[in-house]
């Protein structure tokens, strides 16, 4: 039985590496997003999908409140990508695309983004079906939100790589 003010932690998947988090509150996912950012490195590609409202912003927000990045994080619809550049000498730039107004893969190549190249982490959000060939791995966040709550989900599921060790991480 939990205590008060406590709540179950994450599910691990151990054949695929996946992992599941329920993250009561807005400030929850973006949390993770604090905590996932510690877990990344230069070249990496997140991957996010889900309904308007399921955080997909607020998760990119804590992973760039984590890396430290320069500037404020916001959705970048109207301008398609924003790049955040690091906070620090040693830090990770962001690359936050969002694919939402990109109808095919052949817009997402015309943003010409080299995920693998420099000191970056690109996250884009609805990315699903159009984003994951940029790199050989990355990691899909598929984010749901509970109906007339702030509650949420989060799936984390590893593709290629070393993913599913770096998500053993994420308490």
């Amino acid at each position: 039985m939990l205590g008060p003010g406590r709540r179950p932690g994450p599910e691990l998947n151990l054949a695929t590496g996946a992992r599941r988090f329920v993250l009561p509150t807005a400030q929850d996912t973006h949390d993770l997003g604090v905590r996932l950012a510690a877990l990344l490195r230069a070249g990496d590609l997140l991957v996010l999908s889900g309904p308007l409202g399921a955080g997909k912003t607020a998760l990119v927000q804590g992973i760039g409140a984590g890396l430290g990045v320069q500037g404020r994080v916001a959705s970048p619809t109207f301008v398609i990508a924003r790049v955040h550049e690091p906070g620090r000498p040693d830090g990770l730039a962001l690359v936050h695309v969002d694919a939402y107004r990109l109808g095919s893969l052949a817009e997402v190549d015309d943003l010409d983004l080299d995920v693998e190249a420099g000191n970056t982490v690109t996250a884009v959000e609805w990315g699903a079906g159009v984003a994951e060939r940029l790199a050989d791995a990355h990691l899909l966040i598929e984010l749901a939100r509970a109906a007339d709550t702030d509650q949420r989900t989060a799936l984390l599921r590893p593709h290629g790589g070393d993913w599913a060790q770096r998500l053993q991480q994420l308490g």
